[in-house]
């Protein structure tokens, strides 16, 4: 199988249902396969980091309300939980700390959704004598990447719902459709009884609500339940993405299937992902990378900047262009250029620390933050990212201005194998697990294509017992 392109006229799920009915491990890229493991790792390590994260006790102990059975392990912890509810455990620590990939044409964070899906399916396979191979696991995450990344990125309209969590439901189905090697008819009811639990509210990202994450987990377990469903013989309509009441019509408002369709399985959007080497949202790093390359620049310290005026395109300033506010909630300052550009400047850099209380109440941060002013350019295009604008004044007279294109961790500017790693290894200390635990998962993550059974993977997320 190589590419599989819209059929003029056709319903477009078609072409999506027969990509992951059709497409084997062969048929990806050597590009893609080492896209996979290097994502891979770094979900896990934010999901394992997403530990410490509010109220993820709270979390699991409401998912354990909702049936019993150990199926699926929860990431970073002791317990167990069935498998739909160890997604949305495991969604929510994922996206919590705002540290887990992007796929930026798309605004979709594929793998918070799709990730714990795949393990808790994986676990389940492995406890009924059917385990799932780590090919397989590479496959199952790429074309779930393939078509998350595609739905959200062939929107031409203003995001009105999140997508991350919108998209990423699909590309769960997507994922255990593969998994489950199941044929084209079956994935288009899939499909279709995943678009009937589809959601995700932005209400909860201008909020800076602990919902975030908490959707992304929703949308994880519905696809989970959508796969049982379908192979349950369940059917689901079929026109979900251009019928009257699809998901182009009621969740965005206008499209461009024919561009991106044309891309399924030739690209591979698991290629096109974008790291995140800080813990707040990836349209604040343009300001962090700036920051950072103004001060060693110039050798300012925070207390010198007479102002920062920021230029952003017009999605950038709905979603991070947010004024800084006392005693922000975690979620919120994550999400607020102001914030994260004076805890860089203070502090070098932006780190999960920087989310503390202390440090939400501190006045010298809010100081700072004052002086750095955001605006709305006049970009066109209303999914664009970047470019952002930079423009610093300090006391001693001295200016410093700078566009940025492809901030650090774009695939244009990717991070290094080393910082990769380097930030797979912050996120498991601050979990607190064992060193050696972690460099297990590193080690089992790079043979992964030898991996008989990728089940040993997510148990090596589990706490050990106290």
């Amino acid at each position: 199988m190589s590419a599989v392109s819209n059929p003029s006229g056709d319903n477009p799920v078609t072409a999506l249902a027969d990509l992951v009915a059709q497409t084997r491990f062969g048929d990806l890229s050597g590009a893609a396969v080492r896209a996979t493991r290097t994502f891979l790792l770094d979900t896990l390590g934010c999901g394992v980091a997403g530990s410490t994260a509010p109220k993820v006790d709270a979390v699991v102990s409401a998912a354990s309300n909702w049936g019993e059975g150990g199926q699926a392990t929860v990431w970073g912890d002791r317990r167990k939980l069935p498998a739909s509810q160890a997604c949305i455990a495991n969604g929510y620590r994922i996206h919590a700390l705002e540290w887990d990939c992007v796929h930026e044409p798309a605004v979709v964070h594929p793998m918070a959704t799709l990730l714990p899906a795949l393990l808790a399916h994986a676990e389940r396979r492995s406890a009924a004598g059917q385990p799932v191979d780590g090919r397989q696991l590479i496959l199952s995450m790429a074309l779930g990447v393939e078509v998350a990344a595609m739905i959200g990125a062939a929107s031409t309209s203003v995001m009105r719902f999140f997508r991350p969590a919108t998209c990423g439901g699909f590309g769960v189905v997507a994922g255990l459709g593969s998994m489950q090697q199941l044929d084209a008819a079956t994935m288009m009811n899939a499909f279709g009884i995943q678009y009937g639990q589809t959601s995700g509210t932005m209400q909860a990202h201008v909020e800076g609500s602990m919902l975030l994450g908490l959707q992304v987990g929703f949308n994880g377990r519905a696809g989970l339940n959508s796969i049982d469903l379908a192979m349950a013989g369940m059917s689901g309509p079929r026109d979900i993405l251009t019928g009257p009441y699809g998901y182009y019509n009621l969740f965005e408002t206008s499209n461009d299937i024919p561009t991106w369709w044309a891309k399924l399985g030739k690209t591979w959007q698991i290629t096109r992902l974008s790291h995140k080497p800080f813990p707040s949202g990836r349209l604040t790093h343009a300001a962090v990378d700036a920051l950072q390359q103004a001060q060693a620049e110039l050798g300012f310290r925070a207390e010198d900047l007479v102002s920062a005026e920021i230029a952003v395109p017009p999605l950038a300033y709905r979603l991070v262009g947010r004024p800084d506010i006392p005693e922000p909630a975690p979620n919120y300052a994550r999400l607020c250029i102001p914030y994260v550009g004076a805890v860089t400047l203070i502090d070098g850099s932006c780190e999960p620390e920087s989310f503390a209380p202390h440090r939400l109440a501190d006045p010298a941060v809010h100081r700072v933050a004052s002086r750095i002013q955001v605006r709305q350019d006049d970009n066109p295009d209303v999914n664009a990212l970047w470019p952002q604008t930079f423009l610093l004044q300090l006391a001693d007279g001295r200016s410093w201005a700078r566009v940025i294109e492809t901030p650090i961790g774009h695939p244009e500017n990717p991070l290094s194998a080393e910082r990769h790693l380097a930030k797979f290894r912050r996120c498991w200390a601050l979990s607190g697990m064992p060193t050696s635990q972690g460099e297990q998962v590193v080690a089992m993550v790079d043979a992964l294509e030898s991996v008989a059974d990728v089940a040993q993977l997510a148990r090596l997320l589990a706490r050990a017992p106290a």
